[in-house]
């Protein structure tokens, strides 16, 4: 799987080499497609399998476990079964456990497959990233890092939309279905152009055992913790603080062991690297940032403004759609700036979109953010690709398939933190806003009396002829505008703290070394 460190090699990839290539990129993006296009059409599953809101969120939460935790795991299974072989098998589980989930008629069911198809689709996604930095010459790297970081940031974005049009028009069923044709033929594309490798079974006998497990479990308590921690008040519940607890005993073993260990399965050690810890570092945030905008602007745009999935799908299109456009040109512009100009060029941009977000009223629907979406798209649509070739720049070939599950699982990780923590901020800011702006709100201000008299001659006037319950109706009416209010500003508020979060990310890339322009990374 790892080119030997000072074999030069083709100065340019052969045809077959590019469809392996393409085919990876095309499981990558089913992968990370699958979170968003289930996320937009939760409501109609729940009411499909017949269950509530509070257990429908395990439809997506057992999946991202799944998927969390294969993607470190990926590179030591890769050199146990085969890199041929182990993509291929999982590939094909995926699509079987994609036509179950169409079919599961209960919310157990529907777990376990969900389950089963993030642990496949977790092995999509870094070895894509593997083929790109182990397979294509260095000439040619910044274009597949380039097509990856398409399917990182263009996947999430267009998520909704695909999920809204297939549930309204076919019903949910499709979203899992529609799944089988890309991965038919990323199938076609890979099987016969993927080099055959023996099995390594011995490895199983040397196996990191008890560092997978702690991780494994240590993972899935952290992801239940995320998803569950906002609804059930955090701390306040006996059931999150265990989760915690367990996170932090299980987390900290696993990292003991893995610094201890003298064939780790998750090589921790590979984030002392500068340029590598600084990078993924800056990758948390952006997958904070990445995964955030897109919970906060759908729950927004439902919430606030009653929008259904399909009409959400279309407003985030304008954010997906254009990278499509600028992604492409990213490997011309490395060739000619510094890629830690042009990341933090990139996220000051995606800053700058999630500021422009920062003063939303009741007049900010879909047609509003059709301009703060076009400034995100073209922010994430520059960022990615060299903020992979910063990180990768001092990793060698023989370590890059470790780097790559490592990094890819913590942006996926920040993603899961940013939606939990953003979550918490719109609860907490809610009633901010609303404490505030309830101490102004008197019936013996003169504003609000003009407000309550007003309404009170429109119910008269209405269908409510006594006098005191038109007035009681008023009084209703201006309770609502001020919780209405109060979670615009919340809203507003979690636009601020991406913001944040993204210039975080910019001072951490500031800190990095360069790495050669047009080449990611160095070594490779």
């Amino acid at each position: 799987m790892s080119a030997a460190a000072n074999t030069p090699g083709p100065e340019r990839a052969s045809l077959r080499t590019w469809v392996s290539v393409c085919g990876c990129m095309l499981g990558a993006l089913i992968a990370v497609l699958d979170v968003q296009i289930v996320n937009s059409s939760l409501p109609d599953i729940e009411g499909g399998i017949g269950t509530g809101t509070d257990n429908g969120t395990w439809i997506s939460t057992s999946y991202l476990i799944g998927e969390i935790i294969m993607i470190p795991l990926t590179d030591y299974l890769s050199r146990v079964f085969g890199f041929r072989r182990f993509l291929l098998t999982n590939v094909t589980l995926f699509l079987i456990f994609s036509a179950a989930c169409a079919f599961a008629g209960n919310l157990g069911t529907m777990i376990v497959t969900r389950a089963l198809q993030g642990f496949t689709a977790g092995v999509m996604i870094p070895m894509a990233f593997t083929m790109v930095l182990t397979k294509l010459p260095p000439a040619q790297r910044p274009v597949g890092l380039a097509a990856f970081a398409m399917t990182a940031t263009f996947g999430p974005a267009i998520g909704p939309t695909v999920g809204g049009y297939l549930t309204d028009q076919f019903g949910w069923p499709w979203i899992f279905f529609v799944n089988l044709i890309p991965g038919s033929l990323m199938l076609g594309m890979l099987f016969p152009t993927l080099e055959r490798e023996p099995m390594r079974l011995s490895l199983l006998k040397e196996g990191d055992w008890w560092g997978i497990a702690t991780m494994a479990a240590g993972l899935a308590c952290l992801q239940t913790m995320l998803d569950e921690g906002n609804q059930d008040g955090w701390f306040d519940s006996p059931t999150i603080v265990h989760l915690a607890i367990a996170t932090v005993v299980l987390l900290t073993a696993f990292v003991w062991i893995e610094l201890k260990g003298g064939a780790p399965a998750v090589r921790l050690r590979l984030l002392a690297t500068r340029n590598f810890g600084l990078g993924t570092f800056a990758n948390i945030m952006v997958g904070f940032a990445l995964f955030g905008s897109v919970y906060v602007l759908p729950a927004y745009l439902d919430e606030v403004q009653g929008y259904d999935a399909q009409q959400i799908g279309l407003v985030l299109a304008s954010s997906g759609l254009p990278q499509l456009l600028i992604i492409p040109f990213v490997p011309a512009l490395l060739k000619r700036i510094d890629a830690r100009v042009l990341v933090c060029v990139g996220l000051s941009i995606f800053a700058l979109s999630c500021f422009m977000n920062t003063h939303l009223s009741f007049d900010d629907a879909g047609p509003q953010f059709v301009l703060t979406n076009l400034v995100r798209a073209l922010g994430q649509a520059i960022l990615l690709t060299p903020l992979t070739g910063i990180a990768m720049a001092q990793i060698l070939p023989a370590d890059s398939a470790a780097a790559s599950g490592l990094f890819n699982m913590l942006r996926n990780l920040g993603g899961a933190i940013g939606t939990a923590a953003l979550a918490t901020v719109i609860t907490n800011r809610e009633q901010f806003h609303s404490n505030i702006i309830g101490q102004s709100v008197t019936p013996f201000g003169l504003t609000d009396q003009s407000f309550l008299t007003r309404m009170q001659h429109y119910f008269q006037t209405h269908g409510v002829p006594d006098a005191v319950r038109s007035y009681h109706q008023g009084e209703i009416l201006l309770g609502k505008l001020v919780a209405q209010q109060s979670l615009i500003l919340a809203f507003s508020d979690a636009f601020y703290v991406m913001g944040l979060v993204l210039v975080s990310a910019a001072v951490a890339i500031v800190l990095t070394r360069s790495a050669s322009k047009g080449t990611a990374p160095a070594h490779g």
